[in-house]
């Protein structure tokens, strides 16, 4: 009886060592995101090859009374650590959640909705210019810029050009990837009307596609009530040519995949290009 207690005991110190073990082996900074690094983690991945990131831009705006604020900064960021994971060897710096939304005095666009932050596009432009220095400093070689807000996919690419031309004798490169945007726009708004959604649904702003596509990365961040309340939403409440009422997580993952394999391809291209041009 003793001894079968003590091989009882023995078994259970190995078990908890295994699991300390395989706990202690498994990698510490497995995430893609720069947040969860440590300074020497970070320094450890780009040296190992790690050298592409991708700097997520949001925004903080009105989304209509049934999709929260920060919308644009839950979804780019979502879809962010899904391009990362399909690249390989790339990592995604925190969220820009402070963008151009219009001007203050008078208010203009989102701007007459509380919650909405705006900052001019110099203000802007220089935030994303100081974030990709800091990237060339530390070893990146590929800044790629992906923005899930229609305002400023200009000054993305203004950034974009001035910093490749300072660079142009480095062998440091910033893409701004405007397929990121451009595919809702355009192949998104086409598989839901090839899904049967009516064009008058999909809608510019907190519509049916915009909510779809929130609805498949973060439910929380959706008002299902005031979806389906009575009068429907319209420009007064903030949604802008469409109908959410029939949005959907289903219809939202037909736009992720697209998203997300769209503008891997297009970094892909992007990085290809410049090791032919080298």
């Amino acid at each position: 009886m003793i001894a079968r207690h003590n091989f009882s005991f023995i078994s259970s110190i190995v078990a908890i060592w295994l699991m300390t073990w395989l706990f202690s082996a498994s990698p510490s900074n497995a995430s893609v995101l720069l947040e969860d690094q440590t300074w020497t983690e970070l320094r450890d991945l780009i040296k190992s090859g790690t050298t592409t990131i991708i700097v997520p831009i949001g925004g903080t705006e009105q989304n209509g009374p049934a999709m929260a604020l920060g919308k644009h900064n839950a979804r780019v960021k979502f879809l962010a650590e899904r391009i990362a994971e399909r690249l390989g060897n790339t990592l995604v710096a925190p969220p820009i959640a402070y963008v151009p939304e219009g001007s203050i005095d008078p208010p203009t666009a989102h701007m007459k909705f509380p919650g909405t932050i705006t900052i001019s596009d110099k203000t802007f432009e220089e935030l994303l210019e100081s974030a990709s220095r800091s990237f060339k400093l530390h070893g990146f070689t590929t800044i790629v810029l992906i923005g899930d807000h229609g305002s400023y996919q200009g000054d993305e690419r203004v950034v974009a050009d001035r910093l490749n031309r300072e660079w142009s004798k480095t062998p440091v490169r910033v893409f701004a990837a405007t397929e990121y945007y451009e595919i809702t726009e355009r192949a998104y708004v086409e598989k839901l009307l090839s899904s049967g959604v009516k064009r008058s649904e999909i809608g510019t702003h907190a519509g049916l596609a915009d909510t779809s596509l929130m609805l498949a990365i973060d439910p929380s961040m959706v008002r299902m009530d005031r979806l389906r309340a009575i009068p429907k939403l319209g420009a007064a409440d903030g949604v802008y040519g469409g109908d959410p009422t029939r949005s959907s997580a289903e219809l939202g993952k037909l736009g992720i995949d697209l998203i997300v394999q769209g503008t891997t391809e297009a970094i892909r291209n992007f990085i290809a290009s410049r090791r032919t041009s080298q």
